[in-house]
């Protein structure tokens, strides 16, 4: 389908925003995936709040320059998706990844979280990355550990007097 000037500028424009205000993009070849299979793909992004866009390559070049993801232009050959999050660095990796083992058919061509590139197969240290939340509550528990051990130590005195005097008063009743 041709596309017209005005078009092609409000796709460039669409993408640079998203670009500009994600955190990481992760590029894939998805030759030979079904039109059905594509829908699944959408639909598990849209779940994950992960902004998914198949746009020409020249187009999308043209998109992320003055972005942090100018640094994945020469990976954009042949046909490509584009994996955009605005949340977690992990999101748009986990998305991919989750697919790719599903469907051979979907190869990672590379990642970018900031302005670092990585390749296909680093992939997966990227998308084992905890989300916020998780990330969030493994810190409060850390943090939460010491203070509960604190407590527990100070209680233990208390709670022996208590059970040696429960064992006391059972030995006179017996």
């Amino acid at each position: 389908m041709a596309l017209n000037l005005a078009q092609k500028k409000a796709i460039v424009a669409e993408i640079s925003d998203v670009a500009q205000k994600s955190v990481a993009v992760v590029t894939a070849d998805y030759r030979g995936l079904s039109a059905n299979e594509m829908a699944e793909l959408r639909k598990q992004a849209r779940d994950q709040k992960v902004f998914i866009r198949i746009v020409r390559n020249t187009l999308a070049k043209r998109a992320l320059k003055g972005t942090d993801f100018e640094c994945i232009e020469d990976t954009l050959v042949g046909p490509t998706i584009l994996a955009f999050c605005d949340d977690a660095p992990s999101a748009a990796a986990r998305l991919i990844r989750d697919y790719a083992k599903k469907s051979d058919k979907l190869n990672v061509v590379s990642l970018a979280v900031g302005q670092n590139k990585y390749s296909a197969e680093q992939l997966e240290a990227v998308a084992s990355l905890p989300t916020k939340d998780e990330a969030i509550s493994k810190l409060l528990s850390a943090m939460q550990a010491p203070i509960a051990k604190f407590v527990r130590t100070v209680a233990a005195p208390h709670g022996k007097l208590v059970r040696t005097l429960a064992a006391v008063k059972d030995a006179k009743g017996a």
